[in-house]
């Protein structure tokens, strides 16, 4: 029996977005009117056809049922609680207390420069400030839990008395429960909450909002060979069957972000095909959230172009991801990344 996924596709952006809702020739993506879209593709894992909406009735049966009960997801205003998602896309800004980051390991490990850089990520434009004390580069070893507690736990009461949105990055129970008693309002857990059994009946018991992140592996091993039948839907059903198993066990809110893990268990090949389709999971209803910053990816893209901190690489790829809709984007260089979309955004007006 086929399996059938719909994505929204052929965007418009900005005044020609607005104007086209008004005629009633798009739909608003996201329930924002300054991104809609006219067209569909509908998947299966043997083919793909790109209809326009008007089209839909025509449809056999089961799959015009599919696709409407995927549109009205696709269509739906996301929500997030103490996040407003009607101004895409939001800044995570990214501090790793880490000596081994890939990119920026052993950079504000001291107290003061943690909070200068914690300053200048707000001040720039952050409204997420995703803290983490554990590298998950590939082929990074496993941080005691005590050990990784101890190089966030001052950043984290540093935080506790600013109006900030802190994402912890950890994979460890143990280091979210000690948080909790500070401050968080949400759990990015890189292993897609596998690592730790413990990390459900923290989230059950809680009710904190988290992120769905999808990860072929472990940090260890997830980039030895990295294989899927078809990594679009593999992904898709990743999500769905994680969401039907969240709700098994009795957690029932909706402050879930996906996030599909660009280089995390993926060949170049397979992040390509990600960023170039990120708009299927729209149809799942959840805000989708994405890293790109400063990435491998960049550097396989643009060989003897690459540079250290990868900005070009990264602006461009935050940009294709916006344009198919994608909420959050966890960066580096606010600063650089903010300027970019004021400039983007105005010349779509």
């Amino acid at each position: 029996m086929n399996k059938y996924y719909t994505r929204a596709c052929n965007f418009y952006y900005g005044t020609a977005s607005k104007t086209y809702i008004k005629k009633k020739k798009s739909i608003p993506l996201n329930g924002c009117t300054y991104i809609s879209f006219d067209k569909i593709e509908i998947i299966d894992r043997k083919k793909t056809k790109i209809i326009n909406l008007k089209d839909i009735n025509k449809l056999p049966n089961k799959q015009k049922n599919k696709v409407n009960v995927d549109l009205k997801n696709i269509k739906k205003k996301k929500t997030f609680k103490k996040l407003n998602l009607s101004n895409i896309p939001i800044l995570m800004g990214v501090i790793n207390l880490t000596p081994d980051s890939f990119s920026d390991g052993g950079k504000y490990n001291k107290t003061n420069l943690a909070k200068k850089h914690v300053y200048n990520l707000l001040s720039s434009g952050a409204k997420i400030i995703d803290v983490g004390g554990e590298s998950t580069r590939p082929g990074a070893n496993d941080v005691n839990p005590v050990k990784e507690w101890d190089r966030i736990k001052f950043i984290l009461k540093t935080l506790k008395n600013k109006k900030s949105f802190i994402s912890l990055d950890t994979r460890k129970s143990f280091v979210m429960e000690k948080a909790s008693k500070v401050k968080i309002d949400l759990i990015n857990d890189v292993s897609g909450l596998t690592y730790d059994p413990e990390t459900i009946n923290f989230l059950k018991k809680t009710k904190k909002p988290f992120v769905i992140h999808h990860m072929r592996g472990t940090p260890k091993n997830m980039q030895i060979k990295p294989t899927y039948k078809n990594v679009l839907l593999d992904i898709y059903d990743f999500f769905e069957t994680k969401l039907k198993y969240l709700r098994k066990q009795g957690i029932k809110h909706n402050n879930i972000i996906l996030d599909p893990g660009i280089g995390f268990g993926k060949n170049l090949k397979h992040n390509i095909t990600l960023l170039k389709n990120i708009s299927i999971f729209h149809s799942l209803g959840l805000p989708v959230m994405l890293g790109l910053s400063r990435k491998r990816f960049i550097k396989d893209i643009s060989k003897e172009n690459d540079t250290k901190d990868r900005i070009g690489g990264t602006i461009s790829s935050c940009i294709q991801a916006y344009l198919q809709g994608v909420h959050i984007l966890r960066v580096h260089d606010v600063k650089e990344i903010k300027q970019a979309f004021r400039v983007f955004k105005e010349l779509q007006n």
